[in-house]
Parts: C-alpha cells; structure tokens; sequence
C-alpha cells in the first residue's frame, strides 16, 4: 500500500455519515429485519437483544453491522429463524443443548440458566450448544453466567480465517474466549478476546471506513503483511495474537467447542458453508464454576482485594471497564448511516 494511499484511507474515516437512533429505536429495527426476513418473534427479540447489546455497549463490529449476514442466511435457508433449542441431559453436571440450526441468541438463553443452576448446586458444570449459528460477542453469556454469582467461561469457532504460526494459510477461525469472573454489587471482571491479532468484524468495520490496521494482523492474498484492512478481509489471513502462544490456545479452542461438543472444526464447518456471508455452523463450549462451593466463605472479599490492587497499579486498565461506562450511557447511539438504510429497506 502506498504512503498517500495510506492518507487517503485516514481522510476517508472523517467523512464516515451515522445517524442518531436510541437503544429502543436499534432493538425495533433489529426486530423488523428479522421478522420480515423469516424469523418468529421469539428468535427475532433474541437476536436483537443481543445486537442492541453490541450497540448499548460500544462493540460496533458485534452489533447491527452483523444483521445483513443474519438476514441472508435467512434469506439462504440455510438457519431455520424458527428454531426451538432442545436439551439432551447427559450427566447432572453436564447439559448439551441442541440448536437445531437456529441462531444461538435463543439457544443460549435457554441453556445458561440450566448450567447456572446445576453449577450453583454442585460446583462446577458445562453446557455444550451445537448445530447452532453464533455471530456476535462472547461476553454476554460470560457475563449472564457472572450474574448469577459463578465464574464463567465461553469459546466458540467459525471458519478457517486466521493462519496457525508459522503458515500463511487460514485453518483456525478467530476462536474467540469471554471470561467472567463474578464482583458482588459490582460489575464482574470480564475479558472477551479473540486468538487472532484482530477480531475478523474489527477488520471489517476498520475496512468499510477506510481505516488502517497495525501491521502484524494479518497478510494479503499474497502472503505479505499489509496495513489495509480491505485486503485482509477480502482474500487475505488474519495472524495469531502473540505468535505460537495465540496459535496454541486457537488449537485448544477448536477441541473445546468443536472436539469436545460433538461439532464442526472450522476447516469442516467451511466445507458445509453455502457461502452466503451469514454466520457458520458450529458449536460453543461454556464452564460454570460456583466460587461460593469451591473457594467457600469470603471468596468474594478475597478476591475483590486482588483485583482492586490490580486496578491500582499505574497504567492498569482492567478490562471491560469502557463497555461498562458506555452501557451507564442513556444517550442516542451513532450508527453508520449507510448501513441504517440498508437495513430499512430489508424491512
């Protein structure tokens, strides 16, 4: 990419038009769209509280810049808006949820209860959802688990985007991990990270608005590094965080959600794909961990203190702390004015 090809890009980003719409006013188009393209109004109010989530909260790249792949896999048949999840008890400590091929949104909101309860009775419990389609953010189930006092922890996989260290082939999807860990009367400390360098929707959003990315996320089709976003997401790989050590969780996170679910690893879950653009096939793997049963009395004060001394330390930014002060926010949200038409014609 060239040095004034570079300046064009960061000239273009101030010009990007949004428009102004209020919580409400993004869970009622989500909603339209959904319905109007074949989702009943139970999956249709799950998925948009998850999107409006996205957008409450500041993460754009998980938010209604998603719905236009949700609407063609619709539009595909390829995701059933009408699923109801069902629930395949294994153990007392071990519940597997079946999505029969709805999106996740409803799937996981009958599930996290379930893992809840049993985590809470006996310390520690999993749920494993597959033949769903997951495609925003981790940190709402990772946080719906801290919610009810217990840690939580969530990875799921998608389609070959991110090259293992040392290839310059996509084999793992961005596999991402959401951690919770529960705060009382407090907002939990909550971690929602992808293995790769950058999550793929990041890309995205940086490549619509004409913006750059660091160098070190990713390759173009050719292999190189490159700077441009549009390049990386149309034929080019994204990178591994931290080199062989994001390689190696990447490959645990693929035997968690994929392995240890029953489900598709992500070369195989691009190997079923219509190509539609919506989100892939695949399976999520979530832990629930009772701190009040393991650790006992005074966990809570205990490790409060911990975190608390973390926070302290100069520089420190713990994580989550800027969704959380956007979410106190009850002003309008800007939303890419471009996309808010779009959407309103899938009406």
């Amino acid at each position: 990419m060239s040095r004034g090809a570079s300046t064009e890009r960061r000239c273009q980003t101030a010009v990007v038009a949004t428009v102004s719409l209020t919580l409400d006013e993004i869970d009622d188009l989500a909603r339209a769209v959904l319905v109007a393209n074949g989702c009943d109004d139970e999956n249709a109010a799950a998925l948009a509280r998850t999107l409006t989530a996205a957008e409450r909260d500041g993460t754009v790249s998980h938010g209604l810049y998603r719905l236009p792949g949700c609407v063609a896999s619709l539009r595909s048949g390829k995701v059933d808006g009408r699923a109801r999840p069902a629930e395949e008890p294994l153990t007392p400590a071990a519940i597997r949820v079946d999505g029969n091929r709805g999106f996740a949104s409803l799937t996981l909101e009958d599930g996290v209860p379930r893992l809840a309860a049993a985590a809470s009775e006996l310390g520690v419990a999993v749920l494993l959802i597959r033949n769903s389609f997951h495609f925003s953010a981790l940190w709402p189930e990772a946080e719906a688990i801290a919610a009810e006092g217990l840690v939580g922890l969530a990875c799921t996989v998608h389609t070959p985007m991110v090259a293992p260290f040392g290839a310059s082939e996509a084999f793992f999807s961005t596999n991402p991990l959401a951690f919770a860990w529960p705060r009382p009367g407090r907002e939990p400390y909550v971690f929602d990270m992808a293995t790769a360098a950058m999550a793929r929707g990041e890309i995205g959003v940086a490549a619509r608005d004409g913006q750059e990315i660091p160098l070190g996320v990713g390759l173009d089709a050719g292999g190189s590094p490159t700077t441009d976003a549009a390049a990386v997401h149309d034929g080019g790989v994204i990178l591994p965080f931290g080199g062989y050590k994001g390689s190696a969780i990447a490959t645990m996170i693929e035997l968690l959600a994929a392995g240890l679910v029953g489900d598709w690893f992500s070369y195989e879950a691009a190997e079923v794909d219509n190509g539609d653009g919506g989100p892939a096939i695949g399976g999520q793997f979530l832990l629930a961990l009772s701190p009040e049963v393991l650790a006992g009395p005074g966990w809570a004060d205990h490790s409060e203190a911990f975190l608390t001394r973390l926070g302290s330390l100069d520089g420190v930014r713990v994580p989550g702390q800027r969704r959380f002060a956007n979410r106190r926010s009850t002003a309008p949200r800007q939303v890419d004015a471009e996309l808010v038409a779009s959407l309103r014609t899938m009406c």
